[in-house]
């Protein structure tokens, strides 16, 4: 485990150059589409941050991790809010961030286990400390699942939208990001209640 954890740190350094040409999620479905129909087929390419229209940034930030400038790899805020929720029998709002996504996504797939999580929370730091906040967006908007065999801006704009990720708007860019907490099930043109919340937090955030 500490010889699997240290190689994943390595990975995580190199990543500061590096753009990594697939993740544990990719090979976790490209193992799965063995057994489906129809055939699977990956979508991904990965593109500079300036590429990637400010709507979309924005918008992922605010749907996903709000305080994502503010905190270094866990936001504890946000991680009380959902615990209270809990205890209270309220509806619990994902607590996760950017940066623990990025490295699930990296490095676990899309298994839940403790010691999964255990090893995530000890990545976390290191990939905020190796990486900084604008290599982090760049890597989490170019290796996010957006659908099926759909990973990253550039495949899904394409997918969605047919443009370029720089020519997304601001509509086109909430509904991308009201999709990521279940990509293969959601689409952007069902999302009009999220993708109206998500607008709505990024003029909050003053976007």
């Amino acid at each position: 485990m500490a010889l699997l954890w240290l190689l994943a740190a390595v990975l995580l350094l190199a990543a500061r150059w590096v753009d990594p040409p697939t993740t544990a999620v990719q090979i976790e479905r490209r193992l799965q589409g063995l057994f489906q129909q129809p055939p699977y087929r990956k979508r991904y390419r990965f593109i500079p941050l300036n590429q990637i229209s400010p709507n979309l940034q924005h918008a992922v930030i605010a749907a996903e991790d709000g305080r994502f400038y503010q905190h270094h790899g866990f936001d504890w805020q946000q991680i009380e809010k959902a615990a209270n929720q809990d205890l209270e029998g309220g509806r619990t709002r994902g607590a996760s961030t950017i940066t623990q996504q990025l490295v699930k996504n990296l490095f676990f797939g899309t298994n839940r286990s403790i010691l999964r999580k255990g090893a995530e929370a000890t990545l976390v730091p290191v990939a905020e400390f190796v990486l900084g906040k604008r290599r982090i967006l760049e890597l989490y908007l170019n290796v996010v699942e957006w659908g099926p065999g759909i990973y990253g801006a550039d495949a899904a704009c394409h997918s969605y939208y047919g443009t370029a990720a720089r020519n997304i708007d601001r509509e086109q860019a909430a509904r991308l990001a009201a999709i990521l907490p279940a990509p293969l099930k959601r689409r952007p043109a069902r999302m009009n209640q999220y993708s109206a919340l998500i607008l709505v937090r990024m003029r909050q955030m003053g976007w």
